[in-house]
């Protein structure tokens, strides 16, 4: 009676933690379920809850309950127990088919676990956890309930399999992957077919019957375990999930027969066409990786009918590209179209029978996608990663293969630049988000068009030329007006600015091994119309009006993509972009554009301190030119920067302390922490240091700290009025004398790096107690045999020679030079044929 009625409490907390209106009761609740978590009798009380069955939320606690207690590292289970686990929730699952979503999805996920974890488990010779399609054919017999069931247990197990959980990082990543990996050949394939068949039979379902409830969820079910096979770290190397840059996908070679089978890749194209699109991005999703399988798979004959294959699913698709209507369709579709490239060579590609049909299809989707720039802006990066592909594989292929690139490239950048400059005035005007607030996008995109631009760049070039004058042209006629409209100016602002970030690109874009003086030329043309540009902009600072900021940062974008390509020692001093800026604006060499280049940033810098962005991106320009030898020898000796180095404050004003008394508004955190280290250093006992520790973290941590001290000490003592006790020649403290004996004996003993700081306490104490230093000296050299005595008196006044009373550079690396003179000598002398075997450097140094 009492245990029931303990139950019945449980049950009552899990509807007071998730249907509660106050917070407090919540709390309340959360925490006695975190005791029942960690009681002894979690395992029973669990079951109870499960037989019951009264609560929903009880089901789902106890699950997860007994999820969390099998993940344990000390989980304290038997394997008779486990395997029971596993066992109650089949026939759990099997008898209670209409459970809850959320509770069917925490009893399959505690199956998964126990199974992943009990992987090696075995029992009279039987892995007893391994029995996965066997005991799931039993659900797929069944009800629709059921064969969802069923579906759901292998998607989780093959998820399971393949992420890292915190059972996993509590325990080997080494078994992970081992389990992993024996899941993958034992069982992943055979689940993969299952899938393919479950999903055949399912589409030949749906010519007769129409999709919905149990058997739309049966689809996605379906679905989500053929992705989750295709998308299954078979080597373990996919160690972000979120990130798309590992295109290729290392399927076994035991797959071979499923993806030389054309009726694989037929199955999902069909998919995708007779699904609705609430299913069918997830068809595109399993095509991606099937279009992604590492090319070593096949031989050269099988990949070509592979590729043809799929080259003609792609084609079809965009003969009838209704579906595409649909975000996560057209998204995934990008995916796929960006596959073709990444696993494919061009020179595959044109081999294709369509593909001239295929290329025209995909250049006339690219361009209506990027006239569309509101719908899907995230799928954009695809379109352009092919196009981009291409173009740049153009070099390396056949001239008698007819890629048709210098057909269609040109379109697709005219595309990408009438579409952003059309977008300018539709976010002005329905103030709508800018997409060039998001700077990261933007310099991805233009990164890719750069490539793609320089393909039948006179086109290009033409383009932009064009277009630049146009906005120019009104622009200032704009500013020149008495009262002009803001909005007017504002899209000619925005539309200037994405004309200077794609020029700074195609400027950029430029490739050494690829070039020539048209294209050089051509740059020319598009520089000189941004300087002239500038003229426009920078006299407008010194009006009431505030500046463009973004168009000052697309400036100081293409500042940086032009100081890549044409300033520098590997540019061309006759290069054609040089003898165009000289026609037109008498730029005839790097030096006079470098002092555009200065001036710009001395403007910057004037008039755009409220701008962080802006002064952040001008320094870091300064610092970008500054960095080659031979740019700051130019540098220096243009008159703008002779100007400022010469008439610059003493004190700037960003260097003047505000709050320099106020000691960082009273907060003492610094000082108590200092003075708590040094007071628990002190606490230890002398002969407990260790000084003698051979560590090489611990030396070169505290040497780096006696360097400071020291050279601070030394400070103090030379400075006017210094104390007594500081003066040269003061009597050392017994620590004192410990620590240069001990100082000595390392200098002469240890042959590491560390010696360096050392043998500066050497130079320091020899110059603060000199006399101390000389009887140590004395009573080294009596120490010695008689024959010995004269040598060691001259080692040590060599040791000294033309030493200096001060801590610089210079002195201490003399000081060292001699002090490894003196430790070379002591040594040889060890070796002579006088020597005592027994003696050694340390008896030397005592």
């Amino acid at each position: 009676m009492a245990e029931e009625q303990e139950v019945r409490q449980l049950e009552c907390l899990c509807k007071q933690l998730y249907e509660s209106a106050d917070g407090n009761l919540r709390v309340e609740a959360e925490k006695a379920l975190v005791n029942f978590q960690n009681a002894p009798d979690t395992l029973a009380k669990c079951q109870l809850l499960l037989d019951r069955g009264d609560s929903s939320y009880a089901q789902a606690i106890a699950a997860n309950t007994l999820t969390k207690l099998i993940s344990r590292p000390a989980q304290g289970l038997s394997l008779q127990q486990r395997i029971d686990i596993r066992n109650y929730i089949l026939n759990y699952l099997a008898t209670r088919p209409k459970l809850p979503n959320f509770v069917i999805q925490a009893l399959v996920t505690l199956f998964a676990r126990i199974t992943k974890l009990g992987w090696f488990d075995s029992e009279k010779d039987e892995f007893v956890f391994r029995n996965v399609i066997q005991d799931v054919s039993n659900f797929l017999q069944g009800s629709v309930e059921h064969c969802i069931i069923g579906v759901q247990i292998l998607s989780q197990l093959t998820g399971e399999m393949n992420q890292i959980s915190e059972a996993d990082a509590a325990r080997s990543l080494t078994k992970h992957r081992k389990i992993a990996s024996s899941y993958r050949d034992i069982q992943l394939f055979d689940i993969f077919r299952l899938s393919c068949s479950l999903l055949s039979n399912a589409q030949e379902n749906c010519k007769t019957m129409t999709l919905e409830g149990e058997g739309q969820i049966f689809m996605t079910q379906l679905l989500g375990l053929a992705q989750n096979c295709l998308t299954f770290d078979f080597i373990g190397t996919a160690t972000d999930e979120s990130s798309d840059d590992l295109c290729t996908v290392q399927i076994p070679t035991s797959w071979r027969p499923a993806f030389l089978d054309p009726n694989t890749l037929k199955l999902f194209f069909n998919l995708y066409h007779s699904l609705p699109s609430t299913l069918s991005h997830l068809a595109l999703a399993c095509l991606v990786q099937i279009a992604s399988v590492r090319r070593s798979l096949f031989s050269n004959a099988e990949r070509a009918r592979f590729l043809t294959q799929l080259v003609n699913g792609v084609k079809q698709i965009l003969q009838n590209p209704q579906g595409l209507s649909d975000a996560n369709n057209y998204h995934e579709f990008c995916r796929l179209l960006a596959r073709l490239k990444s696993n494919y060579q061009l020179g595959e590609l044109v081999m294709v029978d369509n593909y001239s049909e295929a290329i025209q299809l995909i250049a006339k989707f690219t361009v209506e996608s990027l006239q569309m720039w509101q719908f899907a802006p995230n799928s954009v990066h695809y379109l352009l990663s092919l196009w981009q592909r291409m173009v740049a594989s153009v070099p390396y292929i056949k001239a008698m293969e007819p890629h048709q690139l210098h057909t269609y490239t040109p379109e697709v950048t005219s595309a990408y630049i009438t579409s952003r400059l059309d977008s300018v005035a539709v976010v002005i005007r329905d103030n709508l988000e800018d997409p060039l607030d998001d700077l990261g996008m933007v310099s991805q995109q233009l990164e890719q068009l750069s490539a793609i631009g320089r393909c039948e760049y006179q086109k290009t070039c033409s383009l932009l030329v064009q277009l630049f004058d146009q906005s120019a042209r009104l622009y200032q006629e704009l500013i020149s007006t008495p009262s002009p409209n803001q909005i007017d100016i504002a899209i000619q602002e925005g539309r200037l600015t994405w004309l200077v970030y794609i020029i700074g690109a195609a400027v950029g874009g430029r490739v050494s091994f690829n070039s020539n003086e048209d294209h050089d030329a051509m740059d020319g043309e598009l520089v000189c119309r941004v300087l002239q540009l500038m003229n426009l902009t920078d006299p407008r600072l010194l009006g009431p009006g505030p500046g463009c900021e973004k168009l000052e940062l697309a400036m100081l974008s293409f500042f940086e993509q032009f100081r890549k390509i044409y300033v520098g020692d590997q540019v061309q001093k006759n290069s054609k972009v040089y003898r165009r800026l000289n026609e037109v604006l008498g730029l005839c060499d790097e030096a006079t554009v470098l002092s555009v280049f200065v001036r710009k940033i001395i403007t910057n810098l004037k008039y755009w301190g409220r701008s962080e962005q802006i002064i952040t991106k001008t320094l870091q320009l300064l610092n970008d030119l500054s960095v080659g030898y031979s740019c700051v020898r130019k540098l220096v000796k243009l008159d703008e920067v002779q100007f400022m180095l010469n008439n610059h404050t003493v004190r700037p004003e960003m260097e003047e302390p505000l709050h320099f008394s106020r000691r960082e508004y009273g907060d003492e955190a610094l000082d108590n922490a200092l003075k708590t280290f040094v007071k628990l250093l002190l606490s230890i006992n002398q002969s407990d240091l260790l000084l003698e520790v051979t560590d090489t973290m611990v030396c070169t941590g505290c040497c780096a700290t006696l360097d400071h001290i020291v050279t601070y000490l030394f400070k103090q003592i030379t400075n006017k009025g210094k104390k007594k006790s500081g003066r040269p020649g003061a009597s050392p403290t017994g620590t004192d004398m410990f620590l240069l004996q001990k100082s000595y004996k390392a200098s002469v003993l240890e042959c590491t790096k560390k010696v360096y700081i050392i043998r500066l306490y050497l130079l320091y104490s020899s110059q603060k107690y000199g006399k101390y230093f000389n009887q140590l000296r004395e009573n080294i050299v009596r120490g010695q045999p008689p024959d010995k005595q004269a040598s060691m008196v001259q080692w040590f006044e060599n040791l000294m020679n033309s030493i200096e009373r001060n801590l610089l550079t210079k002195n201490r690396d003399r000081f060292t030079q001699n002090l490894s003179m003196f430790r070379r000598d002591i040594n040889d002398s060890l070796k002579g044929p006088n020597m005592n075997s027994s003696c050694t450097a340390n008896d030397m140094m005592t």
